[in-house]
């Protein structure tokens, strides 16, 4: 029992001691990702949701994916329309993009691998995926607006979410060396669970580090669990034990919206989705990311704040980003 108390009372002690090394502010700058089929799914046009993205709350820095089930719908054939326009109005509005490549990116279905690959039973897979990583690369290398490659999304994670049986975990440093090969000025980036990974691999095999943040979700029982009881400086140590400089480390997915388990937007009442989003939780959570000693946070939710907006008329999370955003320059 006295053995029980001692490792009770330190446990205490490292928790309030993590509490205390959350009370100091760190500076961050804000960037926004992306999804145009997200956007698309709500019923927006993603043209316009992303222009005004830009325009109206002028974030330094975009997260966009060259989905390859997009890129590369019909095989051997690559359509790169979509990500130029992507490329050229971050240009013009001198916006700085993390341009993700692979099998995984940011949004449903999380892995996205072309319908034709799986209709082969994946044959000549690895050589499929490396040549469409290898033409993405090629061609927005020398892109101006270009600042970072990120390899996969959360390929380390340690359970399999989303439509991901053709995802294959197997060819994930093959790919990262490939990029590094093809483009040696961008670093690479490798994004993480915040909550439910190590970090340990990604970390490893990256040069800049990114780690989601989801405070508050939705089980598939209907129940809302919140992480409100983690301290912010939990990340930072987090990062420190497995040797992360904080400079090279970003928050990759701030949640700021809902969390939908198996419903959608649309067909939600306003008073569920705000069980795990409202203006005052968006308020907390930039003020909590604030805490950790990152220097960048990448926000999730533009295309739901535009679709509360445009669709429901209200504008209070639009607003609020866009005042926390235009602060900053």
């Amino acid at each position: 029992m006295r053995y029980v108390i001692i490792i009770i009372v330190i446990i205490l002690a490292a928790y309030s001691w993590l509490w205390f090394k959350s009370q100091k502010n760190y500076p961050v700058e804000y960037g926004i990702s992306f999804n145009q089929n997200h956007a698309i799914d709500l019923g927006l046009n993603w043209k316009e949701v992303y222009n005004d993205m830009l325009a109206e709350l002028k974030p330094k820095y975009v997260r966009v994916a060259a989905m390859w089930s997009e890129v590369e719908k019909n095989k051997g054939e690559y359509d790169f329309a979509n990500m130029d326009y992507m490329l050229e109005e971050a240009r013009k509005n001198n916006v700085k993009v993390v341009l993700v490549v692979g099998q995984k990116a940011p949004r449903w279905p999380e892995c996205h691998v072309p319908e034709w690959l799986a209709e082969q039973n994946g044959e000549n897979a690895r050589d499929y995926l490396m040549s469409y990583i290898s033409a993405t690369v090629e061609r927005y290398k020398n892109n101006s607006a270009l600042e970072f490659w990120q390899v996969e999304n959360e390929p380390f994670i340690g359970f399999r979410f989303g439509n991901c049986k053709n995802f294959k975990e197997e060819y994930v440093l093959a790919e990262i060396d490939l990029v590094r090969q093809l483009d040696s000025a961008h670093p690479i980036i490798l994004t993480d669970s915040g909550e439910l990974s190590t970090w340990r691999r990604a970390i490893k095999n990256s040069d800049y580090f990114g780690a989601t943040l989801y405070r508050v979700v939705r089980k598939p029982n209907g129940r809302v669990f919140t992480y409100d009881w983690l301290p912010p400086a939990f990340y930072r140590y987090k990062a420190k034990v497995w040797g992360q400089d904080l400079s090279k480390m970003f928050i990759s997915e701030l949640q700021a919206e809902p969390w939908f388990e198996s419903s959608r937007p649309a067909d939600t009442p306003l008073e569920i989705q705000e069980q795990t989003m409202s203006p005052d939780r968006l308020k907390e959570h930039f003020d909590y990311v604030e805490k950790i000693g990152v220097p960048r946070a990448y926000l999730w939710g533009v295309e739901w704040w535009y679709w509360i907006k445009e669709v429901r008329n209200d504008s209070r999370y639009w607003d609020i980003v866009k005042t926390r955003l235009t602060s900053e320059t």
